[in-house]
């Protein structure tokens, strides 16, 4: 009965030293734990946390990496002069690509390289823009029934939150916020820069989408935004630009050359 009860107690410790090892690792390989942690920040990369099956790919590939450095060191692999200077050439590589991004977050970009982009990112802001509604549907002659409807008092932004066909704009009541002749289709642009404030089309304009309806809320010239706001998206711009990248790392090498004492 001592004896039951003693093997009793020890399977229940058993149990609960594996329910917890479990819980720290996302799987155990052939004794070797890959911690949970690990698995985690693998699944945050990937920007769907709450997904499972995105979480069940994470921890195959973790696993799937784990067989493989296993495999690896049991063949012996690793001791191969090859493959030994290849890890070398890719660790080399990563590196030069660290210390190169490091040097444009730092010092790369100068202030004057960003104010020379901006003048010229400036003298784009030109003309007008428009602050718009709309209302798309499928056929003409809804259309032109929901024209009559806006003549004879209907509210516009409440007819667009329950007949467009916009996902994106009818629960705004059809709402496309401040927008360019250039960044909408030709057909909805001809036919907006006709209107004052306040005016919506007498007629229904037909585009590759369906028919809309246009309402003019309001219009601006058209204002560059200040040099503080562009300065991120500046940066990003001219740091991508490759001959620039080629300029850039011959100047960090000469810089390093010039500090180095090499004999």
């Amino acid at each position: 009965m001592l004896k039951n009860r003693y093997f009793l107690a020890i399977s229940a410790f058993a149990a609960l030293v594996s329910t917890s090892a479990f819980s720290q690792n996302a799987a155990i390989v052939n004794g070797k734990a890959i911690p949970k942690a690990q698995l985690d920040k693998l699944v945050q990369k990937s920007g769907q946390p709450g997904n499972p099956q995105v979480r069940d790919q994470a921890r195959e590939m973790l696993v799937t990496k784990e067989l493989i450095l296993q495999e690896a060191d049991k063949r012996g692999v690793i001791q191969k002069e090859s493959v030994r200077e290849q890890l070398e050439q890719s660790r080399v590589g990563i590196l030069v690509a660290a210390v190169f991004e490091d040097y444009v977050e730092k010092e790369g970009v100068t202030e004057a390289e960003l104010k020379a982009a901006y003048e010229s990112v400036k003298n784009q802001y030109t003309g007008k823009e428009y602050h718009v509604e709309h209302i798309l549907v499928e056929k003409e002659a809804d259309a032109k029934a929901i024209i009559a409807q806006i003549k004879a008092g209907g509210n516009f932004e409440e007819i667009a939150k329950t007949k467009s066909k916009d996902p994106g704009s009818a629960p705004n009541g059809g709402d496309l916020g401040w927008v360019t002749e250039k960044s909408l289709v030709p057909e909805f642009s001809k036919s907006m820069v006709q209107l004052k404030t306040g005016q919506v089309t007498d007629k229904p304009v037909k585009s590759q989408f369906g028919w809309h309806i246009i309402k003019m809320v309001d219009s601006r010239d058209m204002k560059a935004p200040s040099f503080d706001e562009l300065k991120a998206e500046l940066k990003q711009m001219i740091a991508s630009d490759q001959n620039w990248q080629k300029a850039k790392f011959a100047e960090m090498m000469q810089k390093l050359r010039s500090k180095a004492k090499i004999q």
